[in-house]
């Protein structure tokens, strides 16, 4: 059991990366803490779980609900060990003078602005137990972006970057902070990264250019989060992990 005794808690984990890194996590031992805007499939995926597991609604652009959020899983597991920032959001794909400036100010509020209320909230509480571990979902758009996709690409740019910082300053806490950068994945969201027309034929061409020859699977990422997030990489901090089959190089 490699989180035995640990608590997690994971944004959008009603589905995609999120629900698999939760049960990753939760058959490794962790509690972990679904949290989602979807309150309703937060709820069937810790029901899943079974004890280990409870569901919390939030909108983690809200700073509210993220507080709220982090008071929640405290109160129903005593603490936080684990904080992944895993919720994402992304206009579908299209020409950047198209995207209006209220879809550009919520694909900051879902992938940017979240981390900050996150981690006002938590590291609080990390310092008082000396130290945790925070995981942000970043993505090879922001290593390698791809046209269509400017301002979700600067987002995510900003998500790998202000990992590193964070990184840097919080150390000297004890908190370790990493992300984790898939290539476009078997997720919700894919439709919505392919644009217009998303065809067999399309997918087929982005296919080629990842050397491993698919795209990535949620088991990838859930993996590779519980790496980070394990004891085992206790001497990690402020690595941006690709899971993209070799994308980005």
């Amino acid at each position: 059991m490699r989180l035995k005794d640990k608590t997690a808690l994971i944004t959008g984990a009603a589905s995609g990366f999120g629900k698999a890194m939760a049960e990753r996590f939760a058959e490794e031992g962790a509690e972990v803490a679904i949290v989602d805007l979807n309150g309703e499939g937060a709820r069937a995926v810790a029901d899943a779980i079974g004890q280990a597991a409870t569901a919390i609604t939030c909108d983690v652009s809200k700073a509210e609900d993220v507080n709220a959020a982090i008071e929640g899983t405290i109160s129903a597991f005593g603490k936080i060990d684990i904080l992944i920032n895993n919720a994402g959001w992304s206009y579908p794909n299209q020409p950047l003078l198209d995207v209006d400036e209220e879809t550009f100010r919520k694909v900051y509020d879902i992938n940017v602005l979240s981390i900050f209320h996150a981690t006002r909230a938590i590291v609080p509480h990390f310092r008082s137990r000396g130290g945790g571990v925070m995981l942000n979902v970043g993505s090879t758009a922001g290593i390698r972006p791809r046209p269509g996709l400017t301002w979700y690409n600067s987002s995510k740019g900003a998500v790998n970057l202000m990992t590193k910082s964070l990184a840097v300053e919080l150390a000297p806490d004890k908190i370790r902070v990493c992300c984790l950068a898939p290539v476009m994945g078997t997720t919700a969201l894919l439709e919505t990264f392919m644009g217009a027309p998303d065809t067999p034929e399309n997918r087929a061409k982005f296919i080629s250019t990842i050397p491993m020859g698919r795209l990535c699977d949620p088991m990838d990422m859930a993996n590779a989060a519980l790496y980070l997030a394990s004891d085992e990489a206790e001497f990690l901090t402020g690595v941006v992990l690709e899971v993209d089959g070799g994308r980005t190089i």
